[in-house]
């Protein structure tokens, strides 16, 4: 069969335009595309199969196409044996949750459900494109354990057109995620609990480590209510717009002794500093990002700073200073070669090479050789060298519609709007583009496009849209409500639910009650 392309939890055409167009392209020779999404989206339009399954339902839908690729006996048997584990515990976990089961949970027909799995199976290569709305979840690690088992049990890794490839949310999420900026890991996403990594980062740092987790950005603000927390220094991050239940986040800002922010434009969350530092843009600052494909990309200089803007390595190599820590880089080259000494993924990259080829992506093997574009190819980095099948249950959202708030409230962004306008917000040509969420109310009730709304929630948030009109929109089921969370005029994270993933502790944006008011 031919290729075959999975998008889900991403809108593509609004979120990664030009990744979309490798995606129609693809379609356009004779690919497969399927698309998974609770909402509508103009994706559908190149896709053999468009599943827009019930909202908080990914897990049904997922385990209805592993029941029949598992039990149909399409699975690659050959490749399950040598390459992962624990297979028997995954067949038995979806066993009852055949397509007919599941189709009621998940509102997509039993026969879409074995026609998309069979596709899949069949396909001569099959990759997931996934994105934020696979991991905004109180079940969003199981989201993803579910498309790690679809890929490993049809040996759908490891080749050219295969595997699982992350649509990130923004800019260098891979590059800052390797270089340990996640507060479970250091870099290279080895765990603080292990004493050995430690002992090295300590060597590395010449600094005391600590074995334990760090806190995520929802549990910080919960730790400013409880007294724990005193002091913020916010670089690049805008969590007065984008934390979920974002008045509980704002309160917690202004309840801080000291703030400090770093940022480009005066975000709503720098009206709550003490002091604002005025960082530098992408093209005022050399250095190196990584992609969502693990090409390693050097950025160079072209515009000079503004006014008293400063570069952010200088900032924060002079706060570092006098708070007594001995920071001497003379540049990012400096920085990069640290990385390098804890870093492994880095190997065979230096700085030199990327100043010469602008990009190199790792693993490389050799100075002198290109990086590899697939990866496990011959095993896992894992003590067995295999991947491990995790079977996972059936877990609802945290907050379900009852008679009260019988509408599920969903957040994204905008195509003509950056995440949470914090860089485009100040051009007041780009304010006016693209004004507006999409809202279809419950089968029976009316819709009056154009009207101003409140939506609220049953945490006692309500969310009054003054600005932002309420409309019919067909790509939104009924029952739903579409809100982007890039409008501080009515702004949709003061719904959201703050309760998070417990192992991924990623909030659930994707999903909370609420009802819709005329106002």
């Amino acid at each position: 069969m031919p290729s075959s392309s999975i998008v889900i939890g991403a809108n593509p055409t609004e979120n990664h335009p030009v990744a979309a167009t490798y995606l129609k392209q693809a379609a356009k020779r004779g690919a497969t595309l399927v698309v998974m999404d609770p909402r509508g989206q103009t994706l559908k339009r190149h896709a053999t199969h468009m599943l827009q399954f019930k909202p908080g339902k990914d897990v049904a839908m997922l385990s209805a196409l592993l029941h029949t690729i598992i039990y149909e006996d399409l699975y690659d048997k050959q490749y399950v044996q040598a390459h992962t584990e624990d297979f028997e515990a995954l067949k038995d976990s979806v066993k009852d949750r055949t397509p007919e089961a599941m189709a009621a949970l998940c509102g997509i027909d039993a026969n879409t459900l074995k026609t998309v799995a069979r596709q899949y199976a069949r396909a001569e290569s099959a990759i997931i494109f996934w994105g934020m709305g696979i991991s905004q979840s109180v079940h969003g690690t199981d989201n993803a354990r579910c498309l790690i088992a679809l890929a490993m049990v049809t040996g759908q890794v490891g080749r050219p057109g295969t595997g699982l490839h992350p649509l990130r949310g923004q800019n260098n999420v891979q590059g800052a995620s390797d270089a340990g900026l996640i507060p479970m890991f250091y870099p290279d996403y080895r765990k603080v609990e292990d004493v050995e990594m430690r002992r090295l980062y300590e060597e590395l740092w010449g600094a005391a480590a600590d074995l334990k987790r760090g806190l995520t950005v929802v549990e910080i603000m919960t730790a400013i209510h409880e007294d724990k927390i005193h002091g913020m220094y916010i670089m690049g991050e805008n969590p007065a717009m984008s934390d979920p239940d974002v008045q509980h986040a704002r309160e917690a800002l202004a309840k801080l002794d000291h703030l400090v922010v770093q940022d480009l434009f005066l975000t709503e969350t720098a009206r709550y500093a003490d002091v604002v530092l005025p960082a530098s843009a992408w093209p005022e600052k050399s250095g190196t990002v990584t992609n969502t494909n693990r090409q390693v990309q050097m950025g160079r200089v072209a515009l000079s700073l503004p006014g008293e803007t400063r570069q952010d390595l200088w900032i924060i190599q002079e706060i570092a200073r006098r708070i007594g820590l001995a920071w001497n880089y003379a540049g990012p080259a400096d920085v990069f070669a640290e990385m390098k000494r804890g870093m492994p993924s880095l190997d065979n990259i230096t700085w030199a090479r990327l100043e010469r080829e602008s990009s190199v992506t790792y693993p490389c093997d050799a100075e002198d050789k290109p990086g590899n574009e697939i990866v496990f190819g011959d095993g896992f980095p894992t003590q067995s060298g295999r991947a491990k099948l995790v079977p996972v249950g059936l877990v609802p959202p945290a907050e379900e519609p009852d008679a009260q708030y019988p509408m599920v409230l969903s957040t994204g962004r905008q195509l003509e709007h950056w995440h949470n306008r914090c860089d485009d917000a100040p051009c007041q040509r780009a304010r006016r583009v693209g004004a507006g969420g999409g809202c279809k109310p419950c089968a029976g009730r009316s819709s009056a496009d154009g009207s101003e709304s409140r939506r609220s929630d049953p945490r006692g948030n309500a969310a009054r849209c003054d600005r932002a009109e309420g409309r019919a929109d067909s790509a939104v089921p009924p029952g739903m409500v579409f809100i982007p969370f890039c409008y501080a005029e009515a702004a949709a994270n003061i719904l959201t639910n703050p309760q998070l993933d417990p192992f991924g502790k990623i909030p659930e944006f994707k999903f909370c009650a609420a009802r819709v008011e005329k106002v």
